[in-house]
């Protein structure tokens, strides 16, 4: 298989990259490092299969030879991403998406989403099925990356309906693992940088909001699932084992074996109060669920933030994503 992963070079794409090469596909990794760096996939351009393009795919996506799937990852994911970059996100979530979707049509690629748990907004049923419209505040702060999300959902779906691609929906939740950028504004790099760094733990409001943390060779277990299954979605991927922020925050402190205090801090507007998923489909339509335990993810991730803490790289890649930031901001201007 020829594979298109757009946002490889990203948290999660990178970890899929490396999945679909080790599965002996040829894969053509397509990032503007935006929000993302090479440095997650220097490792594997040494292999004859792999192809980095630097590329915006707000500006078309266009591919000689063959393509036999596309696997649309690209996106800012972090909120302070989106929020420091709000056209950006609704350009990829819009523009991006269809160029996408484009190319699975000209090449008769298999086409797949990965949509978020924000399409559920802050959800009034717990656990969120697949079948619940969500509660999404389409004005407010994380309208910009809940809107486009949700937007490219109706995208593919249309495609699917009137122009026959085989184009499916995957609903990622809170994931996490090696490689996530430390100021990227989650709760888990947040937590590991300040443990790790022995600065407070900052947990915001009352820290007894929960998510549902899945570990990231999990999430790409599931999306190549996805991609190779008969079904088009929405289907929800992350972790039924929900704990709140200042568990999550006390269970880093121990494992990372810091002297940290916990701080509270304000809660940011329409932060989600409560996040679960119903995995049901994905269990019944997949055969999956998660399988990596919480623990065992968060000190892998551990580990891979202090090798980096060490090395002086997480302070290098907060440079680059400034400067980046600050070209788009002068592009604008």
């Amino acid at each position: 298989m020829r594979a298109v992963v757009t946002g490889g070079a990203g948290f999660i794409g990178s970890h899929l990259c490396e999945r679909l090469l080790h599965e002996n596909h040829d894969v053509v990794c397509v990032d503007n490092f935006l929000t993302s760096s090479p440095d997650n996939v220097q490792h594997l351009e040494g292999d004859r299969h792999f192809q980095l393009n630097h590329w915006d795919i707000t500006q078309g996506l266009d591919m000689p030879g063959p393509v036999d799937a596309v696997l649309h990852l690209a996106s800012p994911a972090s909120p302070a991403d989106y929020l420091k970059l709000p056209l950006e996100t609704l350009r990829v979530g819009s523009a991006g998406t269809w160029h996408a979707l484009d190319l699975a049509a000209a090449k008769g690629a298999r086409f797949l989403l990965t949509s978020t748990s924000e399409s559920y907004g802050d959800p009034l049923l717990h656990p969120q099925p697949e079948s619940y419209w969500g509660n999404v505040n389409p004005v407010g702060p994380r309208s910009v990356y809940d809107e486009a999300k949700r937007f490219g959902e109706a995208l593919t779906t249309a495609y699917r309906r009137s122009r026959g691609v085989d184009a499916k929906i995957v609903r990622i939740f809170n994931t996490f693992g090696p490689r996530m950028r430390a100021d990227d504004g989650r709760a888990i790099p947040t937590f590991i940088s300040q443990a790790l760094r022995g600065e407070p733990i900052t947990v915001t409001g009352d820290g007894s909001q929960t998510r549902s943390l899945c570990y990231v060779d999990d999430v790409v277990d599931g999306l190549l699932r996805m991609l190779t299954s008969d079904h088009g979605g929405p289907v929800n991927l992350g972790n039924p084992h929900e704990v709140s922020m200042l568990e999550l925050a006390q269970w880093i402190s121990k494992l990372a074996r810091s002297r940290s205090e916990i701080a509270l801090v304000p809660r940011p507007q329409d932060d989600p109060e409560r996040r679960r998923p119903d995995i049901t489909l994905a269990r019944e339509l997949l055969d999956w669920e998660p399988t990596v335990p919480v623990e065992r993810g968060l000190c892998d991730t551990i580990a891979d933030f202090r090798r980096r803490l060490g090395s002086g790289l997480l302070a290098e890649r907060s440079t680059r994503l400034a400067n980046s930031t600050l070209s788009v901001e002068a592009a604008r201007s």
